[in-house]
C-alpha cells in the first residue's frame, strides 16, 4: 500500500471513530431540542440532520482555533438541526406576526417605564388580557426555533451577509461584540427568565424538569421561555437592525 493510500485509510478510520464516538451527542441534542418543539417535528429527522452536522464538523475541525472538538461538533450539530427545522417551518404567518408584535411591545414598554416589563404591562400595552397574552407566548414557542442559538445565529448571519464589502478582522470583531451583547442581555433578564434560560442551556434540563424546579406547570415554563426570547430580541433589536 502506498503512503498516500495508507494516510487516506488512517484518515477514514479516524473519521469513522469520531462519528461513532459522538453519535450519543447527536441524540442528546436532538431530544433536548424536542422538548421545545411541536409534535409535528420528528426526532429521527433531527438526528439525521445532526449526523450531517457531525460529519461536517469532523471534516472542518481545526484544533489550532482553540475550541475542543466536542464544543465545535455541538455547535455544528445544533446548527444543522436548526436549519432542518427552519426548512420545514410549520408556524402560521399570524403567529410570526404576533411574536414580532410582542417583541416590539416589550421594547416600547421598557423604554417608557424604565424597568423590566411584566406580563400585565405588555398585555395592557397591546390592549389584550393577560390570558390572551400568555396564549401568544405559548403559540410562539414553536415559531421556527425559539432559542438562544437561533438568536445568536441571526447576528452571525447578518455579519456574514456583509462579507464581500467589509474587512474580515472587522467582521470577526463585530461577531464577537454581538456575542458579548447577547451574553450581557441574558444576564439582565428578569430573575425567573434568566433561571429558565440557565436551566435549559447550561444544566440541559427539559421543560418538565424546569417546571419541577420552579414548581410551575410545563406550559408556564414554555411561556416564560418564550417571553425571555422575545425580550432578548427586543433588547438586541438595535444590534440586529444595525448589522442587517
Amino acid at each position: 500500500m502506498s503512503g498516500v493510500a495508507m494516510y487516506a485509510t488512517m484518515q477514514a478510520g479516524n473519521t469513522n471513530e469520531l462519528v461513532i464516538q459522538h453519535m450519543p451527542l447527536v441524540k442528546r441534542i436532538a431530544y433536548h431540542l424536542m422538548g421545545r418543539l411541536p409534535d409535528s417535528v420528528l426526532v429521527d429527522d433531527l438526528i439525521q440532520a445532526g449526523m450531517l452536522g457531525l460529519l461536517e464538523a469532523v471534516q472542518k475541525y481545526d484544533a489550532s482555533q482553540g475550541a475542543s472538538f466536542d464544543t465545535y461538533a455541538g455547535i455544528r450539530i445544533r446548527g444543522s438541526m436548526l436549519d432542518e427545522v427552519r426548512r420545514s417551518d410549520w408556524t402560521p404567518r399570524s403567529v410570526h406576526k404576533k411574536s414580532r408584535m410582542v417583541s416590539e411591545a416589550i421594547k416600547e414598554v421598557e423604554n417608557k417605564i424604565g424597568r423590566d416589563a411584566k406580563d400585565s404591562d405588555i398585555a395592557e400595552h397591546l390592549g389584550i388580557s393577560v390570558e390572551e397574552y400568555n396564549q401568544i407566548l405559548q403559540d410562539s414557542l414553536g415559531c421556527k426555533v425559539f432559542s438562544v442559538e437561533e438568536l445568536a445565529e441571526s447576528g452571525e448571519q447578518a455579519f456574514e451577509h456583509k462579507e464581500k464589502s467589509s474587512i474580515e478582522p472587522f467582521e470577526m470583531l463585530g461577531k464577537e461584540k454581538f456575542q458579548q451583547a447577547l451574553a450581557q442581555a441574558i444576564k439582565q433578564l428578569p430573575e425567573r427568565e434568566q433561571l429558565v434560560v440557565s436551566l435549559y442551556y447550561e444544566e440541559e434540563l427539559n421543560l418538565r424538569e424546569i417546571g419541577e424546579v420552579l414548581n410551575v406547570s410545563e406550559s408556564r415554563v414554555s411561556q416564560i421561555s418564550s417571553q425571555a426570547m422575545l425580550r432578548l430580541r427586543s433588547r438586541l433589536s438595535d444590534w440586529l437592525e444595525e448589522i442587517n
